[in-house]
């Protein structure tokens, strides 16, 4: 028989389509398996050698190291969120006290889940569609909805690594092309042969903002004033948009042979570059002002439950729950491989990485408020002199020790209380500004802005300010990498593994597919649609499916019953604690988070920061309806095929697989896939001389009954059952999906 076939039958009778195992072991002529031609196990010698390596080679691909393993993992997590999402979430919720809620929550939440993904993976071996049809077929639709979120996100995270791949060549030059404003003579930009000199005036909406505003609304994105207004295709980006994903199609063509090889730069280069950043920032005039700005808490806000809400969103994003990335990486592993572990190393890594990120984001920002703030006392001391030369204010309200030709801040604060105690009355009408410090610490700047505007800005009063601007943007392109490569597998591990294709030409043509719809977030309206994709279509689908998870797991598939596969598994039994956390915590925790979110959106009409050219400002708008229509569209497609697969298999309209048992040959014993066992028979599966060798396969759903029937256990009077067996060459139970 080949060694990959399999007969299936499947009746709607009063007979029953599987028996018991005893019964199925009986029918079954004994088998020598020393002299079997399948047998890998007998006198050692070159056929034995041989066959091993032949059977080892038809095995599913394998990192070549743990070390490797690790860093595919660390890469995929560790992404642009940890540098700029978390810095800010810090910023926006209470400083250091945005890091209570977010460590609670890291632990009750997201090292559980994380281990569980890492879990399953490993066990079952496939991506996620073939696992979780696996642990419980009729939620089956978990991985196919992972699998849209995941070409959700990679179709608009691709876009932000081309922004940085733009910036990046735009680095090298001196000076950095947003350290200043265009000049324009006679309407025309300055270094124009043909324009004459006689008039220079700066760029009205860059004067109105800022350089580095200025360079990324206008040169980078040439942003319309809305998401209605497209604006049609901004050329520049479409090309950054194709070099990314040429990039990301080499890095995955050929799977985790080259990706694993792409992960030793791209998940290590950007710890280099971080602690160059963090050893200049710390040099900085303000750095230590930045830093303890950020790490001083603001206790009332631990107890607000929006920023409880928004920790759980980052925990999700930060270890890549729910993706199906983390399943992919985990399903390449060895049996044994200690997954426990790699759920806290890779956990305390992100976390670390974090906070990291966020030293230094804050170390830079303090340097650039003290500058700002410097420029905004100069700026109201000029005011001042032209009102103390005016006679609009006396000179006598100037305390005798300011000199104005080394004014510092503090006695700029000590004339500022002055003139405002004095003129109480005129004192708005002076149009002066307090210059404190604080009110630059606390402007929150989030996201894209955060990296392509309040660090560029920054970077410009660095000494050789082209090469930190190389570094930073080089370190963004990988750290968006290396979260692409784990968003790709992903979508091609799950799909490749179920439906057979081939894993090349399916690789190839996601890319081209996802560049030609990407084109909707290089219009010019394009960083709106970034931040519905972002902000909304993804969040709600993935909370979805990670408390669906758990569920299949703790409730459906058993606690108790996980607890011992991953015993046998890891050779030890994990801590109580998950099993707390699965079956109780967790759920609780995530169905509070995924009613808070559906109530923020109903409470909060989403919406998006515009940039009005006109003003030079940025303003709040509200999504009209037909980008609401789109919205709520992207998260019905995104969580319809969990409902859709569960109705199909509840009513038998889609198979399950319930009803296959395949029986596998490999090192002297034969394993049973035995998806369709009662419980009491799941432990009599293996003919072996040494019964602690085996192994338990994870899933052991109910056999199919035809209609009418009853439970083999209940009725064994007929002997010979029909049932449905093949011979696999495998390592590890599995079953035709």
């Amino acid at each position: 028989m080949p060694k990959n076939s399999k007969v299936t039958q499947r009746e709607h009778s009063n007979e029953h389509v599987t028996e018991s195992v005893a019964d199925l072991l009986a029918l079954e002529e004994p088998v020598d398996y020393k002299q079997s031609v399948l047998n890998v196990a007998g006198e050692a010698g070159g056929k034995q050698k041989a066959a091993e390596e032949e059977l080892d080679a038809e095995d599913r691909p394998a990192w070549n190291s743990k070390l490797q393993y690790i860093l595919a993992q660390i890469g995929f997590s560790v992404g642009l969120g940890n540098i700029w999402r978390f810095p800010y979430l810090c910023q926006k919720n209470g400083g250091g006290a945005y890091l209570v809620p977010y460590l609670v929550l890291l632990i009750i939440i997201g090292i559980p889940l994380f281990f569980l993904e890492l879990a399953v993976g490993q066990r079952i071996r496939r991506g996620s569609i073939g696992v979780w049809h696996y642990v419980c077929p009729r939620l089956g639709g978990i991985g196919f909805s992972s699998c849209i979120v995941c070409l959700f996100v990679g179709l608009y995270y691709n876009v932000i690594i081309g922004w940085s791949i733009f910036y990046f060549f735009k680095s090298f030059q001196y000076p950095l092309p947003w350290s200043e404003c265009p000049v324009i003579r006679n309407g025309t930009v300055a270094g124009n042969p043909v324009a004459s000199a006689a008039v220079s005036v700066v760029e009205a909406e860059c004067e109105k903002s800022s350089a580095t505003t200025y360079f990324w609304y206008r040169e980078a994105l040439d942003i319309s004033n809305s998401i209605s207004e497209s604006g049609g295709l901004n050329w520049k980006m479409t090309l950054c948009l194709l070099v990314a994903w040429s990039i990301v199609g080499m890095a995955v063509v050929k799977g985790i042979q080259s990706s694993g090889k792409v992960m030793y730069f791209s998940s290590l280069f950007p710890y280099v570059v971080l602690a160059c950043f963090l050893v200049r920032g710390l040099l900085l005039r303000g750095a230590v002002d930045g830093i303890l700005h950020m790490f001083t808490p603001k206790l009332d806000k631990m107890l607000d439950p929006q920023v409880w809400r928004e920790a759980a969103t980052q925990v999700f994003f930060a270890l890549g729950l729910g993706f199906g990335g983390v399943i992919a990486f985990s399903s390449y592993n060895k049996q044994d491989n200690n997954c426990h572990f790699d759920a806290a190393l890779v956990s305390f890594i992100n976390f670390f990485t974090s906070v990291l990120a966020t030293l230094v984001v804050f170390a830079v920002l303090g340097f650039k408020a003290n500058i700002m703030n410097e420029k905004c006392v100069v700026e109201n001391a000029e005011k001042i002199l032209g009102y103390l030369n005016s006679n609009v204010l006396s000179r006598d309200l100037i305390p005798p020790h300011v000199n104005f030709s080394h004014l510092t801040t503090k006695d700029y604060a000590e004339m500022y209380n002055v003139i405002m105690t004095v003129k109480e009355d005129r004192f708005s009408a002076l149009g002066l500004d307090p210059c404190l410090l604080e009110d630059e610490l606390d402007k929150s700047v989030q996201g894209t802005g955060l990296a392509f505007i309040a660090f560029t800005e920054a970077m410009t009063h660095f000494p050789a300010s082209p090469f930190w601007s190389v570094m930073f943007f080089l370190m963004l392109i990988n750290l968006g990498l290396g979260s692409m490569i784990g968003t790709m597998a992903g979508i091609t591990t799950p799909i490749i593994d179920t439906f057979k294709v081939p894993k090349e030409m399916f690789t190839v043509g996601c890319c081209v597919f996802a560049f030609f719809v990407g084109l909707l977030f290089v219009q010019r309206s394009g960083n709106y649609f970034v931040t519905m994709f972002d902000d909304y279509s993804a969040t709600l689908p993935l909370t979805v499916i990670v408390i669906l998870e758990n569920i299949a797991v703790a409730w459906i598939y058993g606690t108790k019953k996980f607890m011992q596969e991953l015993t046998e598994m890891l050779g030890f039994r994990p801590y109580r604690f998950y099993f707390y956390m699965w079956k109780f915590v967790s759920p609780l925790c995530m169905a509070i988070l995924t009613t808070a979110s559906i109530i923020q959106l109903g409470v909060t009409p989403p919406g998006y920061s515009a940039w009005i050219k006109e003003e030079a400002a940025e303003r709040y708008l509200y999504f009209p309806n037909w980008a609401m229509a789109l919205l709520i569209t992207l998260i019905v497609v995104a969580t319809l095929p969990i409902p859709v697969v569960f109705v199909l298999r509840h009513f038998h309209l889609l198979s399950d697989g319930s009803n296959t048992l395949s029986v596998s040959y490999k090192k002297g014993r034969m394993m049973k896939d035995v998806s369709n066992l009662e419980e009491n028979d799941e432990t009599r599966f293996i003919l072996s001389k040494v019964p602690s060798e085996a192994p338990s396969p994870m899933p052991t759903h109910r056999s199919y009954l035809g209609p009418g029937s009853t439970s083999p256990l209940e009725s064994s009077s007929n002997p010979n059952g029909r049932y449905g067996s093949g011979y696999l060459l495998a390592s590890t139970p599995e079953s035709e999906l």
